[in-house]
């Protein structure tokens, strides 16, 4: 069974990479624009990991993860926190709000998809699969 991973990012841009890109690893993602929607859309959508941007309008993602970690139901999904914040205590600080990991932007498709299939056991890089040609050899 596909893993399922949620995407909250405002940046259509940014959104449409990560979803693409999971995708193309066999994820089944639910992307999420308006981080206002993200814990509603957690719970409805029952996500093995959350890539969560930190900065966006109304609510940021720093508190998105805390609210996340105090809900009962929620608390055991692992959130990858990706942001441009990049200075030298964004880190200590976001991991401290609850993030199991954190990738800078911009991203290297690389270290993310290194670090989803670390937070999402079972998710693999895709076998490929050989075709038998149409003489059947």
């Amino acid at each position: 069974m596909a893993k399922r991973v949620l995407v909250v990012e405002d940046n259509e841009l940014n959104l449409k990479l990560f979803c693409d890109l999971l995708r193309a690893h066999g994820f089944v993602v639910e992307p999420v624009k308006d981080g206002r929607e993200a814990v509603a859309k957690t719970r409805e959508f029952c996500p093995d990991l959350v890539v969560m941007d930190i900065q966006m309008p109304h609510v940021t993602g720093l508190e998105l993860i805390r609210e996340m970690k105090l809900d009962s139901r929620l608390r055991a999904i692992p959130i990858m926190a990706v942001t441009a914040y990049a200075g030298r205590d964004d880190e200590e600080r976001i991991r401290t709000a609850g993030a199991n990991a954190y990738v800078s932007k911009p991203i290297s498709l690389a270290r993310f998809m290194d670090e989803v299939r670390t937070l999402v056991p079972g998710s693999a890089e895709p076998e490929e699969v050989e075709e038998e040609d149409d003489t059947g050899e």
